[in-house]
């Protein structure tokens, strides 16, 4: 009997540690180089800058098998002025995505979350302008719930951009 649950216990381990198996990450040079990629291709606008707009902004999109990305969708946006960067950055990661175990698309949630790098010392005008920003602001939100499938949440991209003193 003794035997029998060892046995079972072993098998037991033995399946938890193959399960624990870390799979690729979905852009080809891993993470960072998923990081870097947005960073640098990820383009601030001057209107962004002029309002000092800030806040997160979460796109679903679909990837196929040759990488081509397809089927942009806003889940959230704290202002619809961050959404025009986010689609072009994704546009340009076309090419550098792999689908893992061999499936013919996966879905994939990725949120980027913009700010501003404050001044050392801040003015009056900016503390209005930034006060005016957050009272004015309408996000944009999901109104249904959503299927993903194959869905995989990426890491937060954070984009932090100088405003003019």
């Amino acid at each position: 009997m003794r035997k029998i649950l060892l046995l079972i216990a072993l098998v037991s381990l033995t399946y938890g540690v193959m399960a624990q198996k870390k799979s690729q990450f979905p852009f080809k040079g891993g993470k960072e180089h998923m990081m870097n990629f947005f960073k640098d291709s990820l383009i601030v606008s001057q209107s962004i800058v002029d309002r000092k707009a800030y806040g997160i902004v979460t796109f679903k999109f679909s990837v196929d098998r040759s990488g081509h990305v397809s089927k942009m969708v806003v889940f959230y946006a704290d202002d619809p002025i961050l959404i025009q960067p986010v689609i072009d950055a994704i546009k340009r990661s076309e090419k550098r995505w792999v689908i893992p175990g061999g499936e013919l698309y996966n879905d994939y949630l990725i949120t980027f979350s913009f700010s501003f790098n404050p001044p050392a010392a801040p003015s009056a005008d900016l503390e209005n302008a930034v006060y005016d920003y957050n009272i004015n602001r309408r996000p944009i939100t999901a109104a249904n719930e959503a299927l993903l499938d194959n869905g995989i949440l990426l890491p937060t991209v954070v984009v932090n951009y100088d405003i003019p003193q």
